[in-house]
């Protein structure tokens, strides 16, 4: 029984996670680590599909791993964080919803800056002297 909760836990997260790729507002990452918990618990084998799908993967390495998120993965994420929020801004056309969009944007864009970025390969720890 245990086993099939977390295995309907972790494809609801996963199904979040994929509609979170396409809206802004709905954030992917938390879904997609909850899933990995959860097929970690209970399904090694999708654990390890998990974290080697091309759009999920590199989440829940660098999670897992703790290494930070690339600079160009940072950049991309950040742009089309903002270019959905404009666009859904405009499309909603109210000055309350955009309130509430900047709101989000910031809050995400604030949440991705605050993830320590990877290091280059040969690069030395930011806590070497």
């Amino acid at each position: 029984m245990r086993r099939i909760i977390f295995l309907s836990l972790g494809f609801g997260a996963l199904a979040l996670g994929g509609v979170g790729l396409a809206l802004p507002v709905l954030p992917t990452t938390p879904f997609v680590l909850c899933a990995a918990g959860c097929f970690g618990a209970s399904s090694p084998r999708l654990a390890r599909w998990l974290e080697h799908t091309p759009y999920f993967g590199e989440y829940v390495r660098n999670y897992r791993h703790k290494t930070g998120i690339r600079r160009r993965a940072r950049v991309a994420g950040i742009g089309f964080l903002w270019a959905m929020l404009i666009l859904s801004s405009l499309l909603a056309g109210r000055p309350l919803v955009t309130a509430a969009l900047a709101l989000v944007g910031v809050a995400v864009s604030i949440h991705i800056l605050a993830i320590r970025p990877q290091r280059a390969p040969g690069q030395a720890p930011h806590n070497a002297p």
